[in-house]
């Protein structure tokens, strides 16, 4: 299990992900927290690169959120707003891409979840940019 767990973390394999504070309340049950890749995401210039966000919700929560997305200047992420209604599947694909005349170096992309009701909640990953 200890080398399945260390392949995981090596290779990026998406099973570890870093979460946000948790939203739509404090008690378990009736929040949610956003997760995202805890590796870094590698992408060349003028290409794109898909991540999965995923809505972590508590047994309890019901509610539809508004994703938000974000990126630093010199890339793009698409889409930019998205609803997750309470019935949808919690996961999201976003597209980031870095544009040819990218600078190379290392960018963040915010996402911020909103429920209808309670608090929102947001986290950042970051995103480096490499010569093709």
């Amino acid at each position: 299990m200890v080398m399945m767990l260390a392949l995981a973390t090596v290779c990026g394999c998406g099973w570890i992900s870093q979460t946000s504070p948790r939203g739509g309340s404090m008690f378990k049950d009736e929040g949610f927290r956003i997760a995202v890749p805890t590796f870094d995401t590698s992408i060349k210039q003028g290409q794109v690169q898909t991540v999965t966000v995923s809505l972590l919700r508590g047994g309890n929560f019901k509610q539809d959120v508004m994703l938000q997305a974000k990126a630093s200047k010199g890339i793009r992420v698409a889409p930019t707003d998205v609803s997750v209604k309470a019935s949808d599947k919690p996961d999201v694909q976003l597209r980031i891409d870095a544009p040819k005349d990218a600078a190379i170096g290392e960018y963040r992309v915010y996402v911020k979840g909103t429920p209808k009701t309670g608090e929102a909640t947001s986290v950042e990953f970051k995103v480096k940019v490499i010569a093709p």
